[in-house]
Parts: C-alpha cells; structure tokens; sequence
C-alpha cells in the first residue's frame, strides 16, 4: 500500500511544482485513512472531469460554520500555472477523487480558508455542470445558455479606411486603417488593443457592419460570404457608450428588448422567461427592479450597467459579439468578472471581438487572439499568450517585471523605456544623424514604429495571409444563411407599434408629471384667472380684454409644446442609431409610436390649465363652447409639436434647433393677427402658416360666433378653414420631420 502511495504521489508531482509534494502525499495519505473507515455499502466517488473542467481547475466548499446557516458554494476559478493538475494521467476513480480533495485543501490553504479534513474527503470533484457563483450578488447564477447558434468563422484581410476632412478651401484624406489582417473563430475572444487613436473602434466598427463606405478596402467575410443585412439578427454589438433609458428598470429593458428582438416563433410568455433568464445569468437579479439611471437620475452602479447592455446584446443568442471598451469606467475586479463574462459566452461556440484599452494582467490572460494596433497599423496578429514572445524575438524584451498590456502599450506608443532595444534599431539610429535621437538615447517613436511594422510584414503577414485564404470546412447551408439579404424582424408591425407605444409613455411620464412642470402650468393658469378674474364679455372693453386672454392662451399652448419636442429626436439619436442598426424595429413604427405616445400625456396639463383659466376669467359658462375651446387648444398643441418634432429631426442639434425655433415661434407669434391687424401683402403669407393665427381665430369664434358678427376685425363664421389648416400642419409637419429622420437614418446605415 505504501508503494503505490509512493508511486501516486510522483505521477502527481510531475505535473506540479516541487513545493506541492509534501502536500499533496499527506493529502493522500488522509483520505486513504478515510476510505479505510468507510462503510462496505459506500460508494466511492470517481468519474472524470470534463475539459473544461481540466483546463479550468474549480474550486469551492466554504468550511461549515454552524447548523443554521446557509452552506453557500463559493467557486475560485484559476488559471495560475501552480494550480493546473494534469488529472487525465490519474487512472483510477479513487485516485481521482482524493486528489481533487487535496487540491481544493491546497487551494484554500493560500486564500486563507480552513476546511476540516473530512470535508475535503467529502468533497466532490467539479464539472461543467456546477453552478458557479455570482460574487457581487452572493446569489448562485445559471449557466449561460448553451442553445444552439450559427457559427460563425470571421475574417478580415487588408482592411483600410480613410476619412475625408473638409477645409475651408481644400479637402485631406486621411487613413485611419493600414491593411488589418486578422481571423476569430467560435469559442475566441478576440482582443484589439491599442493607444488611443489607433483605430481599435473603427476597426471594431467594420467588423460590426456599423461602417460601410466607399472609404473602405480590403476584403471582411463571415463564413466566407460579404456582409448582409441578416447578420445583422446574429449581431451583437455593445457600444462603449451605455446607451439605455435611464427610467426604465433592468428588468423592464431586458423585456422590451427581448420582445423586439427574438424571434417572431416565440410567445410573449417565452420571450419575457429569456430575459429573466439573462438576468439571473449576468447576476442582475438583486437590482432587476431598480432604475437604470443617469446624469439626473440615481440608478444602478456602472458595473449593473454595463452588464444590462451585455444582456441587451446576448439576449438574441447572438453568433457574434462585438463589445467596445467593455471595461472603461469599471474597478479591475468588476472589469475582471466583466471579461470572465465574455469568456462564458465565447465558450458555448459564440465568436466574441472586443476592444479593451489597458487591461490588468488577469485581464490580458483571459484573451485567446490579440490584435496590437498602432497609429492605425497592424504590430501583432496572434495567440494573446505569444505576443511577449514574438516581440522578444524580434529584440523587444520587458527589462523589469510588467504587465503584459503596459509592455505592448509602450511598444506601440514608441516607449521603449524599461525595454530592450532591438540591435537592428540600434545600428539604425547610430547611423543616422544624432539629432534624430531622444535626450534619454532611445529611438523616437516614429522610428520605433515604422521597425515594428516592417518587422510584423516582413516576418507573420504572409504567413497569416496564406492561412486565411484556405477556405473554410463548412457545406454550403451554413454559408447561404449568411448570404442571405432578408431581415429578420422579431415582431410585425403592429406588435412594434405597440411595444415601443408602452414603453414612450413608462419612460416619459416621469418628466411629464415632475413637480417643476405641474407646478409651471397651475401657476400660470392661476395668475392669468386672477388677472382676468370674471371678465365681462358684453361690453367692447370686456370683449377686448377676452381677446388678449384668449391671443395668450393661443400663444402659450403654441410656445410650451415646440420647445418640449424639439428635444425628442436630438436627445434620442443615439438610442434610435444603436437600435436600428440592430433592427429591433422598423422606423415607421418607432416614429408613429413616439409621436403618438406623447399625446396622452400632453392633453393633461391643458386640462387642467384650462380648467382654472376658463372659469376664474369667466368665458361662456357652456358645455359646448367649453368643450370646443378645449379641443382647438388640443388642436394647437399637436400642431405646434409637430413643427418641433421636424426643427429637431431636421437638425438633430439642440443649440441649432433652439435659435430655429425661438426665431419661428416669435414670428408666428407676430404675425398671430393681435399686435397687427394690417400685415403687408408680401410678407402676409407668413399668418396663413401661423398656429398662433388659426388657433386664435378658432377661439373667438368659438366665443362670440352667436353674439356679435365680427370681432377685431375677424369674422365668427364656422371656422372650418382654421380647422382644415390645423389638420394640415399636424399632418405636414410630422411627415417632414419622418423623412428627416429616413436621411439621417440612411446617412448613418451608409
């Protein structure tokens, strides 16, 4: 029994380092004690970990404390080389299962947990089916989904793009990409790292589909076909910018999304237990009923929120995931369980590309493939791992102890401080002129730059080349898939219609109904009551003093409504982009849900206004004329919001659309037929594409159509005209404000 303890224990330490010897052969040594007192009807632990499994030893089992409390599992993944066990040499269950015990005794031995010897006999060797731990929510997570998803192989070769900058008198051209090669299959992370502007989002934007113009070569393939319009339900994308309401809850985004976004084959039921599955899977179960938060708004953490865009993303199952800076902004311990995320979704067969500025070194070692870009050129093309190697090889080593992503940072920056410098280089600069140097005698940048390009070409490119152009082992289905220019749209119409009509108004009633604007309209409404406390409508005077109540009421409900939806647009460009290009929707059905989602809560505050002002002023004390007041001011409302909804969408600038808009509601306004009775002929066109105009006229007439012919000169006839002018602009002014937005849209796609 002792020889084969012995011979045990010096198959175990060949995979270890020395110093785990003594530890491990009293580990077993302890459990075959154990198995000695074991009953004869026990079975013996055994089978085989999976490869993730012995590729990723897991460890867990927190000690016992007392009977009451809850045994929670806490799960330490390590990838440090002192820590890996070559199980597969183990040959039997038994062996398998004490060494599994020691490891984990071992294991927490370093983080300074104690576990009683028969726990460690107890314990169970991982699988991939252990439930691992969401630490920041102390609640266990599922597994992600491992649903079945299109593969797919992505390559890019010779990519270059320039940008044209506009002068006053001539136009430059720009490059901002130097001939990127590269390829990602299912199951990498791929990383793209770089200084800044060195193009890692531009690149990442291609990649993505997001850029396509005539600025751009080289070849881009996915399973070796162009890109098409379906990849784009196979696509996501998360941009560095966490773009999300900031009223709605988490759970109340992931729902929206999942609806818009999965398949029309899918109830409403199983679209909505997918984004609690998305939740419970990112750890977001604890906060799914909090706001999303904002500038002025209190809601989730950053790290909360950033997991809710990745959810937003992975809800689809997507086949590619592109992810800008995932980690800006973040501590390196949410940074850290952000990219062990991505590395969860990668391992299920999806194809992750992200781009990441200054990883830890913890970081850094998560990443399959790297891309090192600099000034726009590719340096390095290859397994993360390797990268220290290839540029040691090419006289580039770290003289001191670093992390791997400050060392290529440097090297890409041209920083060659605290690393060696090439002795190619070194002949290169002694016999060039000494003031091409630095006063620290290392080579500018420039030089260190250009070296490692050529470098790169003249030694990996061809070789990396001439390996992406081996075709791809896949049957012709899967490449026809994603040939395919056919949108897949995740619901009609008219269930768009409807999900993005309940979701404008959950988000919008909180600014709607704030104290400030309540408070702003009763106020109002009060002074004017008070100032035209119980007018008298008989006498010229009393009808005179009506008319200029009845003019401000025209103006104010024409003023209020502009300058609140010219914001509309402005202030959600960068949510319309993002969810287009992902084709959660069609942009006719977004444009009639956000214009029409606002008129519920438009109409209230004039209710109520109306309400004080019409009988504090004493007007007609009829149901009628009090309804028809109501609705000419309705009428006006909708109108002068359309003018706003076109100034905006039109110029999608907040400052620009407020000078517009100021400049166009006073001239209105002018011209509304109160301050000047006679307007010249050549300008008088001006009143006839008034609100103000139509809206003040409709209101007199509404007033005094049965008591006296003509007031202030207008005539109190049945005030179709007005009407049928008010329809035009509500209907006019929103279809112009639909085709700019249809350019600004297609600009954008292009």
């Amino acid at each position: 029994m002792e020889k084969g303890s012995h011979s045990s224990s010096t198959t175990l330490a060949r995979t270890k380092s020395d110093q785990l010897v003594e530890t491990l052969a009293a580990a077993f040594k302890s459990a075959r004690q154990s198995d000695q007192q074991t009953p004869p009807g026990t079975s013996e632990i055994g089978g085989t970990l999976s490869r993730k499994s012995s590729k990723r030893v897991m460890m867990g089992a927190s000690p016992r404390r007392s009977s009451g409390e809850n045994n929670n599992t806490y799960i330490r993944k390590s990838r440090s080389a002192q820590m890996k066990l070559d199980l597969e040499e183990l040959s039997s269950g038994a062996a398998l299962s004490r060494a599994s015990s020691a490891s984990l005794g071992l294991s927490f031995s370093f983080t300074g947990f104690t576990v009683p010897p028969d726990e460690i006999a107890d314990s169970k060797p991982f699988s991939d089916d252990d439930i691992p731990e969401d630490v920041e929510a102390r609640t266990c997570k599922m597994k992600f989904q491992t649903e079945p998803t299109l593969p797919i192989y992505l390559k890019f070769t010779d990519v270059t793009y320039k940008v044209i900058i506009k002068g006053m008198t001539s136009c430059e051209e720009r490059d901002i990409l130097n001939g990127i090669t590269g390829a990602v299959n299912p199951g990498e992370v791929l990383a793209l790292m770089g200084p800044s502007g060195s193009g890692k989002t531009t690149l990442l934007n291609l990649l993505g589909g997001r850029l396509i113009q005539s600025t751009v070569g080289g070849s881009i393939t996915y399973n070796d076909q162009p890109y098409s319009k379906f990849l784009k339900s196979r696509i996501g994308f998360v941009t560095q910018d966490d773009v999300l309401f900031p009223h709605l809850t988490v759970e109340e985004t992931l729902m929206y999304a999942a609806r818009l976004r999965l398949p029309k084959v899918l109830t409403r039921q199983q679209k909505e237990k997918r984004a609690v599955d998305v939740i419970y899977e990112l750890g977001l179960e604890r906060c799914q009923d909090t706001m999303i938060g904002g500038s002025f708004v209190r809601g989730v953490s950053g790290g909360e929120r950033k997991r809710v865009c990745i959810g937003n993303e992975i809800i689809i199952n997507p086949s590619l995931l592109f992810l800008d800076e995932p980690t800006s902004g973040l501590d390196s311990t949410t940074a850290l369980r952000t990219i062990q995320t991505l590395q969860d979704i990668a391992e299920v067969g999806k194809t992750v590309i992200t781009t990441i500025h200054q990883p830890s070194s913890r970081l850094f070692h998560k990443f399959d493939k790297l891309i090192l870009l600099g000034k726009g050129s590719l340096l390095y093309f290859g397994k993360a791992s390797e990268a220290i190697v290839y540029f040691s090889s090419i006289g580039c080593s770290p003289l001191i102890a670093m992390n791997p992503a400050e060392f290529l940072l440097d090297l890409a920056n041209g920083n060659l401080t605290d690393i060696s410098v090439p002795s190619e280089l070194e002949d290169k600069v002694q016999m060039e002129n000494s003031e091409t140097e630095t006063g620290n005698g290392k080579p500018p940048p420039a030089v260190v730059h250009e070296y490692l390009v050529e470098a790169y070409e003249s030694r990996v490119a061809d070789t990396e080349k001439k390996k992406l152009m081996a075709p791809l082992p896949l049957d012709d289905e899967l490449k026809s898939k994603v040939s395919s220019s056919k949108r897949q749209w995740g619901a009609s119409w008219w269930q768009q219609y409807c999900i993005l009509f309940c979701r404008g108004i959950k988000e919008r009633k909180h600014d709607y109904f704030s104290w400030l604007r309540i408070t702003q309209v009763l106020s109002t409404a009060i002074i004017l009551g008070l100032l035209w406390w119980q007018s008298d409508s008989k006498t010229i005077r009393g009808r005179q003093d009506q008319a200029g109540l009845l003019f401000f009421i025209a103006v104010f409900w024409g003023f209020f409504p502009v300058f609140t939806a010219i914001f509309t647009f402005p202030q959600e460009r960068a949510m319309l982009g993002k969810e287009r290009a992902a084709d959660m929707y069609r942009l006719s059905a977004y444009f009639l849900a956000r214009t029409t989602s606002d008129l519920p809560l438009d109409l209230i505050l004039p209710v109520l206004f109306l309400l004080v002002v019409y009988f504090m002023a004493g007007l007609r004390l009829s149901a009628s004329h009090f309804f028809l007041s109501m609705l000419t001011v309705f009428l006006c409302i909708v109108a002068a919001q359309g003018l706003g909804l076109a100034i905006g969408a039109t110029l999608m600038d907040l400052k620009r659309a407020t000078t517009l808009a100021s400049v166009t509601v006073m001239t209105f306004m002018l011209a509304g037929g109160y301050f000047v009775k006679k307007v010249p002929v050549f300008i008088s066109w001006i009143r006839y594409m008034s609100f103000n105009y139509h809206t003040y006229k409709l209101l007199l007439k509404v007033q005094y159509q049965d008591i006296m012919p003509t007031v202030n000169g207008i005539k109190t006839d049945s005030g179709l005209k007005e009407v049928g002018a008010l329809v035009a602009m509500i209907f006019g002014y929103r279809f112009l404000a639909y085709l700019s937005l249809r350019k600004m849209q297609l600009h954008c796609e292009a």
